[in-house]
């Protein structure tokens, strides 16, 4: 048996930024505006108040950790940055292009490269491991899809566009970023104007 749904007539604002995400793998060489940039970031991962973020987090243990790998942002030097969303600023680790380097870690993927800024999802397991065992493991690749349809989702109504990018060398990754194998590299997003 089945039954049929109501059509969607009318698309209130949130349906119709649903229907118009997709992913998008070539950039103009146009920089991002800061303030574009800020708009992201707090979507991917900001605070709401002191308790809640923008996403859901199994025991609101909050594992993930943000990095933007920065090329061409006006006002902001090229580099390697961490995203602190307490107080939603940015935290230079390494200064640079390194657009390259993530491209390589990345299989090469052009778009990596070519991208103005490139946002890394990271988790550190023990952070909801240390609650849940094992299982914790689920839900935080649970809480990075939720991160990441808020980046596809934040790039659409800026007019943005990203693509959600699993593929990479792990080791790389970690390695440029600058961290410890205590860490799980999760998502590559590469962010520009189409």
């Amino acid at each position: 048996m089945s039954v049929k749904l109501p059509e969607l007539h009318e698309l209130t604002p949130l349906f119709q930024l649903l229907a118009k995400r997709k992913s998008i793998r070539r950039y103009s060489k146009d920089p991002l505006k800061l303030d574009e940039l800020s708009r992201v970031l707090w979507a991917t991962y900001g605070l709401i108040d002191r308790r809640r973020r923008v996403v859901p987090s199994a025991g609101a243990t909050y594992p993930l950790e943000v990095f933007v790998v920065v090329k061409n942002v006006e006002g902001l030097k090229p580099g390697i940055y961490k995203y602190n969303e307490v107080d939603h600023s940015l935290y230079l680790v390494r200064e640079g292009d390194f657009s390259r380097d993530l491209a390589r870690a990345c299989l090469d993927q052009s778009w990596v490269r070519e991208a103005p800024v490139n946002i890394v999802i990271t988790a550190i397991p023990e952070k909801t491991t240390s609650w849940y065992g094992e299982r914790g493991l689920r839900y935080i690749h649970l809480e990075a899809g939720h991160v990441g349809q808020n980046i596809y989702l934040a790039a659409t109504e800026l007019g943005l566009g990203t693509v959600a990018v699993g593929a990479f060398y792990d080791d790389e990754v970690l390695k440029l970023l600058g961290l410890r194998e205590n860490h799980l590299v999760l998502y590559v997003f590469p962010v520009g104007k189409p």
